[in-house]
């Protein structure tokens, strides 16, 4: 029976949505997996705040639009108290809110009509801490939103001093972060080992005080590290 086998630590997941029918579905879906545990269901951000220190669920499946605090304020709020990841749930995939709950802290972010296997394989990347989920919409959400910015006045916004702190080798990295790419993907550009491009990436976080590899996606955007790759000149 393997009784001598050290039990593997199920992933604890809260649900945070103000329809009980969506839960209900997110439920059935996650409950069907032998390491996810659902630890309870919350009806609004203030709700889920209160869940999250209660329970501290490893991922939050996060609504965006929800009455008495939104998911945003919710995302914020538990990031600075939590090590919960956080996947912002949305309707649409170009949404201005969901790139918010990526800036207040969330790992990731997923529609609401995500196939029942994405949606298991999501919250298994943003448990983990080594996300790149759906990094096709991430990116196009970040370049959409990085458009949306007003163009810059003649000099460039100063560049974040906790930049200076990254070597080289670590500015490379990171740009490659931004790209979406994996540490598989990032290891074969730089002829690096893969577990070469982990401490890269674990030392860049540290140094940039940020919580995951998403975060340094957003991060690499808004201090200009990276700009989007068309549609800007013109």
């Amino acid at each position: 029976m393997g009784m001598d086998q050290e039990p593997k630590q199920n992933i604890k997941v809260l649900l945070v949505d103000d329809q009980p029918l969506l839960r209900m579905g997110f439920r059935l879906i996650l409950e069907g997996e032998d390491d996810l545990e659902i630890t309870g269901e919350a009806v609004d951000g203030a709700d889920a705040v209160r869940q999250v220190e209660a329970q501290e669920p490893d991922v939050v499946l996060m609504d965006v639009r929800m009455p008495v605090m939104d998911g945003i304020e919710a995302t914020r709020r538990i990031a600075a108290v939590s090590c919960a990841r956080i996947i912002i749930l949305t309707t649409f995939d170009l949404d201005e809110y969901a790139f918010s709950g990526l800036q207040a802290g969330a790992s990731a972010f997923l529609l609401k009509d995500v196939a029942p296997q994405e949606l298991v394989q999501a919250v298994r990347l943003v448990a983990s801490g080594d996300a790149v989920v759906a990094p096709r919409i991430t990116q196009r959400l970040l370049e959409t939103y990085v458009r949306s910015l007003p163009a810059p006045t003649q000099s460039p916004q100063p560049k974040d001093p906790l930049l200076e702190d990254l070597t080289p080798r670590e500015l490379e990295v990171l740009g490659a972060i931004a790209e979406g790419l994996s540490n598989a993907e990032i290891a074969h550009r730089f002829f690096l080992s893969e577990t070469t491009v982990k401490t890269h990436v674990r030392r860049i976080l540290s140094k940039l005080h940020l919580r995951d590899r998403v975060q340094a996606v957003v991060y690499a955007y808004e201090t200009g590290l990276v700009v989007p790759s068309q549609g800007l000149d013109y």
